[in-house]
C-alpha cells in the first residue's frame, strides 16, 4: 500500500505531462498548416486567411484559404491540403462565393 500512492502520483503526472506536449503538438502542426497555406494562397488572394482543420486526416493537414481574389472584387477560397510527412502543400482551384461562403471569426 506504501507504493500504491507514489505509484498512482507517477501515473497521473506522466499523464498530464504527455497531454500537454500532445496539445502543445497538435497546436504547433496547426500554426504550420496555416503558415504554409496561407503562403501558398498568397498570389491568388490578397491578405489570405486560413480556417485550419485542427488535426486533420491521417495523411493530411487541412484548411480553407479565403480572402478577396488578387486583381478582382469577388472573394474566393482555396481547398488546401498538406502532407503531414513531407510537409508539400497544395491547393484546390478557385471556388467563388457562389459555391461556398467563409466567415471567419475576428
Amino acid at each position: 500500500m506504501k507504493t500504491a500512492l507514489p505509484l498512482s502520483l507517477l501515473i497521473l503526472l506522466s499523464v498530464q505531462t504527455a497531454k500537454a506536449s500532445s496539445d502543445e503538438a497538435w497546436a504547433a502542426f496547426e500554426k504550420t498548416v496555416e503558415e504554409k497555406c496561407v503562403a501558398a494562397a498568397s498570389g491568388m488572394i490578397e491578405n489570405p486567411e486560413a480556417a485550419v482543420d485542427p488535426i486533420g486526416s491521417e495523411r493530411f493537414g487541412l484548411a480553407i484559404v479565403t480572402g478577396k481574389a488578387v486583381g478582382a472584387d469577388a472573394r474566393v477560397s482555396h481547398i488546401c491540403v498538406m502532407d503531414k510527412q513531407t510537409q508539400a502543400v497544395e491547393l484546390g482551384s478557385e471556388l467563388g462565393e457562389d459555391r461556398v461562403t467563409v466567415e471567419l471569426p475576428d
